[in-house]
């Protein structure tokens, strides 16, 4: 059922009523928070976001990795070469299965672990926040995601 509680026609410049753009700009500026944080390590955003998965768990299908990222392959497959050029992990056959590719922690990407412990007081510190706040906005933004997604599947 359409909402009926969103602003007015009259409410402000288009652009600062729209969700959307909040959501996109409020990424933007959090990839901008993690820049600095990231340069020292080499490391892209999108990079540090690989890493976080596997350090979660580690030996996980491309496919996996794709659906716990919201990254198609096209995307991805890019992102892997080159951090196993950069030496944080390695891409193989599953035994059990050859159309399956694995990816796996190197001792320097497991290593990378340590030296970004911090990036998430950063956050908070930037966005002036207690642990509680963070975890509800987060617990929210989440359930946005979902119901979207859940909004876009029914439509195709």
């Amino acid at each position: 059922m359409p909402r009926t509680d969103l602003p007015a026609a009259d409410a402000g410049p288009l652009l600062d009523r729209q969700l959307c753009f909040a959501l996109y700009s409020a990424s933007l500026a959090t990839t901008r928070l993690y820049k600095p944080l990231l340069e020292p390590l080499g490391l892209t955003y999108p990079q540090y976001l690989v890493l976080m998965v596997l350090w979660q768990r580690d030996g996980q299908g491309v496919g996996e990795l794709g659906e716990r990222l919201f990254l198609d392959s096209g995307t991805l497959t890019p992102l892997l070469k080159r951090m196993e050029a950069s030496g944080w992990l390695r891409r193989a056959r599953s035994a059990d299965d050859e159309r399956r590719v694995v990816v796996s922690l190197t001792p320097e990407g497991r290593a990378l672990r340590r030296r970004a412990l911090e990036f998430p007081k950063h956050l908070a510190a930037a966005m002036d926040c207690s642990r509680d706040e963070l975890a509800a906005l987060t617990a929210q933004l989440q359930q946005l995601r979902d119901q979207i997604l859940a909004s876009v599947r029914d439509v195709h």
